[in-house]
């Protein structure tokens, strides 16, 4: 004990612990699910730069509901928190299956940040019609990972991975895409 710390009692936590490494990003440990380590590798890093992109989605849904303007004020701020929070259940859903098959979900934003290939946004507000087009974009990035991972996987045999990226991930992604490209629909006007 130093002389700058008090006796520590039985209730006192351990704070500002330390730990080594005790599995790196990007391996997998052996998990008795009937899947190949090959197979299992390859779903985890396909999952995490698809759990990545939907990390940063998210957070672009939740930018978007609390910087959106104009007279579809109202209805957009729901329709994006509303995205926002399924957004997040894959996220947890997508960390999972990774964890499920022995690897390292990627969690830190920094790390985040590092690996996902959708585009920052400016710091600033867009025009609403571009902060949908923002919106729609990364979508498309995650749906064509995620047809292209899902195609793999099942070849590889990971019915569970597959399942999770098509009926969850692609199904999802495809309805929102709907929901927001409706927004930037040019309607006629209507002359009596």
């Amino acid at each position: 004990m130093s002389a700058n710390s008090a006796p520590r009692s039985g209730s006192q936590p351990w704070l500002h612990q330390k730990g080594e490494v005790i599995q790196d990003f990007g391996t997998v440990k052996q998990f008795p699910i009937g899947l190949s380590y090959e197979a299992r590798m390859y779903s985890c890093q396909r999952l995490n730069r698809i759990l990545a992109d939907t990390q940063i989605l998210y957070g672009l849904y939740k930018k978007h509901h609390w910087l959106m303007r104009g007279a579809t004020f109202y209805q957009l701020h729901l329709v994006l928190d509303k995205h926002a929070g399924e957004q997040l259940e894959l996220v947890d859903t997508l960390a999972e299956r990774v964890q499920t098959l022995g690897g390292v979900a990627v969690g830190d934003p920094r790390h985040v940040a590092e690996i996902t290939s959708i585009p920052r946004p400016p710091d600033g507000v867009e025009e609403v019609p571009a902060m949908l087009s923002r919106l729609l974009e990364a979508h498309e990035t995650i749906l064509v990972e995620a047809h292209d991972a899902a195609t793999r996987t099942a070849e590889l045999g990971d019915d569970g991975t597959n399942d999770l990226l098509v009926s969850q991930v692609i199904r999802s992604g495809e309805l929102q895409s709907w929901f927001l490209a409706e927004h930037l629909v040019d309607t006629p006007l209507v002359r009596s």
